[in-house]
């Protein structure tokens, strides 16, 4: 006999007007009210942001909202938690309304960073929903008296076995409820999925590509101001001199603020804050200190600095016996993140009440920076993530809210539009870390790598808010907030060494991480952390050791690795690209081929690569690159492709072009010219993307899984081609040249 289920009406969250779901499960699920203490968390942010109101709303109408502590950033989180929702709950895609993070409305997921908006915010939604669902359908089931399982759900609606159907909207209580979700949930099997795993046109895109209002860099506000910062001219520099009163009567100049070596000016339109700034920024007076290395010497400086030494992988096997050994070195520069837009932020102070919005990677994080320098109480700061025009990473995009909280607290109501130009972008924005990696590695009697040694030299890869000091307009207030004192990143994540613990199987193998607390230019993260430089330097070396063995690089892959998801990528990749054993490319060409899990427990990715070299200048051409990847469970297709597109060209750009230069004082690639990017006209011909999709199984980030595999591809390729190996990062024509004459 089947039994009803039973849920009281208080187990339905609502309010008035804009009724809010949240669900206390225990009853719904016929669970004991008496859990065990050890019971298990909620999957995802749920283990941290537990209530289910924190992601699902319903009001009486039967609309729902979706909230992400996540911001987007380009990758396509905003329609991928609008699909996963619309799939769980069975409505409509377009029907749903998505909220990123915002800290006044949505949980604290902490930075957008690292792979984790499909693991963290993506499995989160997905459970929230879930449960949602099923005590819709458990109060539907109560109202009728009937078992829940001939009820079902469609467009918005539990529908009875003879055809009854109640609104989302109708079965919500006008009681209030605030509880949490069960560690478990019944998803919806994979087969019938509807939404997810289909190509839904990213829902952030036409505003982007029709000139729409799509950025922070486009808000305007009512009786919004304009303001320009007058930076330091280099690190450390102490402003001694700077008369305002000249700037302060030029049109439209409505405020200049100082604060210590904190200097801006406000004016009521954009360019006159411009002019204005022009003309504070000669007016003041710096005291300089040479105090940055030689930039040429950066392999010598970086190894020569004291570290914090820790083996952080080993095994030995002394049975293992090498007969051949290689011994490389590879570097990488400082690398800028090349944000298209510059650092926007809009501010405003009504009654001690500071909102700032902003493209930060974390609005909690800058939330507490942000109050911190104000001496504010947290609650009296709100951060309200609006996108902003390029970034993977932590860019000028804290600072610049940081600058626009410390002038808008001197225009009380105004709101402040702070926007930095490109010279100040290129030369203050936390750069990616120069790193080194040295590499020794046996084959044995049969060719097989029989012991492996790695260690890397690097800063710390995170310097976020937090603290204030991490900001530039507290660094340079009358009052500093000193710098907090940099720190690596734990593994499993890792920073510096992030991914330089092989995913290959190797009798003998020590990873070492020279981890350097001293930090001569201003770092932070950028996309892939140490991945970047980790998985170029295994994968080159890879390669190295394939020539080494006499082995076609793929099949010396396969032979070192026992991972079978891994081994599915490497084939599909080869196989999409057409590799053969014992390939010849056409002449001026070279293939070239590299694989990597990133972080060793996110996504995995295999590219190969096609490229052109010409002999005569050395100037490199990625004529085409052929991905495959598995990133679990797929939900857009199309947006899972993007991130792969999209990582093979940045990291193209990276291995091929940038690197951040200076001299014994300033930053000098301030511009496009001195700092070069991947232009339009030098974009590969085709990139070809194969998804191997695991129906059921979790997400795993795939951001910034193909960034390393890129760079070591391309760098395969262009050996494949010269006959000559490069491990100093950027692969430029130059090195390139010179290599090919040497």
């Amino acid at each position: 006999m089947n039994v009803p289920v039973i849920v009281d009406r208080r187990r339905v969250l609502a309010g008035s007007g804009a009724l809010i779901v949240s669900f206390a499960l225990s009853d719904a699920f016929a669970q004991d009210q008496a859990a065990p203490a050890a019971a298990p968390k909620p999957p995802g942010s749920l283990a941290t942001s537990p209530y289910l109101d924190s992601w699902i709303r319903i009001d009486a109408g039967g609309s729902i909202t979706v909230f992400t502590g996540k911001a987007e950033l380009g990758q396509g989180i905003k329609t991928a938690v609008q699909q996963i929702a619309a799939e769980e709950l069975d409505v409509p895609f377009a029907s749903l309304k998505v909220v990123t993070a915002d800290t006044r409305r949505t949980a604290n997921e902490g930075y957008t960073a690292g792979s984790h908006s499909m693991q963290d915010s993506g499995t989160a939604i997905q459970n929230a929903a879930a449960q949602v669902r099923e005590l819709l359908v458990a109060e539907a089931a109560r109202r009728l008296n009937l078992p829940v399982e001939s009820f079902r759900t469609e467009n918005g609606a539990v529908v009875g076995p003879d055809g009854q159907r109640f609104g989302y909207g109708d079965l919500v209580s006008n009681e209030m409820l605030h509880v949490q979700a069960q560690a478990k949930s019944a998803l919806k099997d994979p087969a019938t999925y509807k939404v997810m795993g289909q190509p839904v046109p990213r829902v952030d895109i036409p505003a982007k590509v029709t000139g729409g209002v799509a950025y922070i860099q486009d808000m305007r506000l009512p009786g919004m101001v304009h303001a320009r910062i007058v930076r330091p001219p280099s690190y450390g520099a102490q402003l001694t001199e700077c008369d305002t009163s000249a700037v302060e009567k030029l049109p439209g100049v409505v405020k200049v603020v100082r604060n210590g070596n904190f200097l801006a000016v406000v004016a009521q339109r954009e360019f006159q804050s411009i002019k204005a700034m022009r003309a504070l920024s000669a007016a003041a007076k710096w005291k300089e200190t040479a105090r940055l290395p030689k930039q040429e010497d950066i392999s010598r400086v970086l190894t020569g600095l004291p570290s914090q030494d820790s083996t952080i992988f080993e095994r030995r096997d002394p049975s293992a016996v090498g007969q051949k050994t290689l011994e490389a070195t590879y570097t990488r520069p400082y690398q800028s993140h090349g944000s298209i837009g510059p650092s926007c932020a809009v501010a405003q102070s009504v009654n001690d009440a500071m909102t700032v919005w902003t493209h930060t990677q974390g609005v909690y994080p800058d939330r507490q920076g942000i109050a911190e320098m104000l001496r504010a109480p947290m609650a009296s700061v709100r951060l309200i993530h609006v996108e902003g025009s390029g970034c993977y990473g932590h860019n000028g995009a804290d600072d610049a809210a940081a600058d626009a909280a410390l002038i808008a607290r001197e225009l009380p109501g105004v709101p402040v539009r702070v926007q930095w130009m490109r010279e100040q972008e290129h030369a203050w924005e936390p750069f990616g870390p120069a790193m080194v990696t040295r590499l020794k590695a046996s084959l044995d009697g049969r060719g097989a790598i029989s012991a492996w040694n790695f260690e890397v030299w690097s800063n710390t890869h995170s310097m976020r808010p937090g603290g204030a000091g991490s900001m530039l307009a507290a660094q340079h207030m009358a009052q500093p907030f000193a710098v907090p004192a940099p720190k690596p990143i734990p593994l499993p994540e890792g920073g510096g060494d992030r991914n330089a613990i092989p995913i290959y199987t190797f009798p003998n193998a020590q990873v070492v991480h020279h981890f350097i607390p001293a930090m001569p230019i201003r770092v932070s993260a950028m996309r892939a952390l140490g991945a970047y430089h980790n998985v170029f330097s295994i994968e080159s070396f890879m390669d190295e050791l394939a020539g080494l063995a006499g082995a076609d690089p793929v099949e010396f892959r396969l032979r070192h690795l026992d991972d079978p998801r891994g081994r599915d990528v490497i084939e599909k990749a080869a196989q999409g690209f057409g590799w053969q054993k014992g390939q010849k490319a056409p002449r001026d060409r070279g293939f070239g081929f590299a694989f990597a899990r990133y972080k060793n427990l996110a996504a995995y990715c295999g590219i190969a690569t096609e490229v052109e070299v010409n002999r005569e200048n050395g100037k490199p051409r990625l004529v085409r690159a052929v991905a495959a990847v598995d990133s679990g469970q797929v939900v857009n297709p199309d947006g899972l492709i993007n991130q792969i597109e999209g990582a093979i060209l940045q990291s193209m750009s990276w291995t091929l072009y940038e690197a951040v230069t200076f001299d014994d004082t300033r930053i000098s690639s301030i511009d496009w010219q001195t700092y070069p990017i991947l232009r339009f006209n030098s974009a590969p011909e085709n990139i070809e993307v194969h998804i191997i999709n695991r129906p059921g199984l979790p997400f795993l980030g795939s951001g910034e899984t193909g960034q390393g595999p890129a760079a070591a591809a391309i760098g395969n390729a262009i050996a494949n081609a010269t006959g000559k190996r490069l491990r100093d990062l950027p692969l430029t024509r130059k090195k390139i040249k010179d290599a090919i004459d040497a």
